[in-house]
């Protein structure tokens, strides 16, 4: 019978804020979720969003619209793109028919890169998405932000965030101080019932992460926030387990390269030397678990790990990186592009092919060296170096850095190259906020919601 009202059921619906490039966006649909509304403030982005929408985003192409209070879609129908300040929305026409309320409020008030003005900065666009919530009662909200929340001059006010999530009808007033806005909604948690089940409240779940232990081949680290209405009978607990249980790990990944024919290994045809090299700096006590190995930058680049299989990108000819030549062109891939002017500096290591990327950023003075530089497997005798060689390197191309998020060779960036890698650096990988939204749809339907 489960089965049979399973198979009737309707696909859940999505509201996409703060849409960037779509990282978010794709991954809810993914995860079974039809979008009825898009919002996105960058035009580059938007642009983005269009082009890609038909294979990535699961609507019948989007439609970019003025109207600042939309309506929602009917299934098959193109959903609406409101290219503007969300700020300016009136989200009325879709209350309580939203099952997920997704979005990456900007982080600059909170990243390390940032200026750090926290709640005094007006970039925080925390404000607004809980403004979202209350005129849209979603099910459940799915909130990802850069791990700068947790700093500890940031501890108070990220608390008070969350508290706003849990009582987001407990509007604060223009006039009002966020400490004094806090002791109130405090006051209120305080006196709630333990199985408060209250439609105007929420249930939050907050989840550091590290997006290599959910199957990202990219150590990038980032909280997330997941609210569920109280009123559904989510059970909070079993989903905090589920989601803060890391599916892959790194000592999976020691552990299938310790040996010269171990997995890692057969999957990956490379020069012994670079085999010997890796081998040789792995630790000697290298711990027991049941994950799978984190994936790296090489598995990235040759497709291994994707639940569909991508082909290997093609080599770059480091002898046409000025002529910024496009590599992927014959074998149907785009922005697999060489790009000159690479180097490697104090302070700022590259990325290796054996391990998972490091963090895609995007930052205000463009992408910073180490982050976008890759180490090769060719090398050249260097008799001033350590071991008598030196490794080449080079940029990642755009898709290349797609791909370290996770995102489908189907997307397409709009822009110039810096503003490409800027969408990326900004995104959540499509992995990670997949495994995210497909917890809370099972959470949903374990309650019958």
């Amino acid at each position: 019978m489960v089965d049979q009202l399973e198979g009737k059921r309707e696909p859940r619906t999505s509201v996409e804020l703060f849409a960037g490039g779509g990282g978010l966006a794709m991954a809810v649909h993914q995860a079974g979720f039809r979008p009825l509304l898009f919002n996105e403030f960058n035009n580059r982005a938007c642009e983005t969003l269009v082009a890609s929408a038909k294979k990535t985003l699961g609507a019948d192409g989007l439609l970019p619209v003025e109207d600042a209070r939309p309506e929602p879609p009917e299934p098959g129908r193109p959903a609406p793109l409101y290219r503007g300040d969300v700020r300016d929305l009136d989200l009325s026409a879709l209350e309580n028919k939203v099952d997920v309320l997704a979005g990456g409020p900007p982080c600059q008030p909170f990243s390390a890169g940032g200026v750090a003005k926290g709640d005094e900065d007006k970039r925080n666009m925390f404000p607004a998405m809980f403004k979202a919530v209350r005129e849209i009662r979603p099910k459940a909200v799915i909130c990802e932000n850069v791990r700068g929340l947790l700093r500890p001059s940031f501890a108070e006010y990220f608390r008070y965030i969350q508290n706003e999530l849990r009582l987001p009808f407990e509007k604060r007033e223009s006039e009002a101080k966020w400490q004094d806005h806090d002791a109130h909604l405090t006051g209120i948690l305080e006196q709630l019932p333990e199985e408060d089940d209250d439609p105007d409240h929420y249930k939050v779940v907050m989840v550091p992460v590290n997006a290599a232990d959910y199957g990202v081949p990219q150590v990038r680290n980032r909280v997330v926030i997941v609210a569920f209405r109280a009123d559904l009978g989510v059970d909070i607990e079993a989903f905090t387990k589920y989601v803060s249980t890391p599916k892959f790990s790194e000592a999976a990944l020691l552990r299938s390269m310790r040996d010269e024919d171990g997995p890692y290994w057969k999957r990956h045809q490379v020069p012994e030397h670079v085999r010997a090299r890796v081998i040789a700096r792995l630790p000697k006590a290298i711990k027991e678990d049941d994950c799978k190995p984190w994936r790296t930058l090489r598995d990235a680049i040759t497709g291994f790990g994707t639940d569909t299989k991508l082909p290997a990108l093609p080599p770059v000819d480091l002898n046409r990186l000025e002529e910024k030549h496009d590599f992927g062109t014959g074998a149907g891939i785009v922005g697999h592009i060489g790009w000159p002017g690479a180097r490697i500096y104090k302070g700022h290591t590259p990325n290796v092919l054996d391990q998972p990327a490091k963090t895609v950023k995007a930052g205000v003075h463009g992408v910073p060296g180490g982050e976008s530089v890759m180490l090769l497997d060719d090398r050249h005798f260097d008799p001033g170096s350590a071991d008598g060689w030196t490794y080449r390197h080079r940029y990642m191309t755009v898709r290349e850095t797609a791909r370290v998020m996770t995102f489908p060779d189907e997307w397409h960036g709009s822009g110039p190259r810096g503003e490409q890698m800027r969408q990326l650096g900004n995104a959540v990988p499509v992995v990670l906020g997949e495994f995210f939204a497909k917890a809370v749809a099972d959470a949903l339907t374990a309650a019958g919601r």
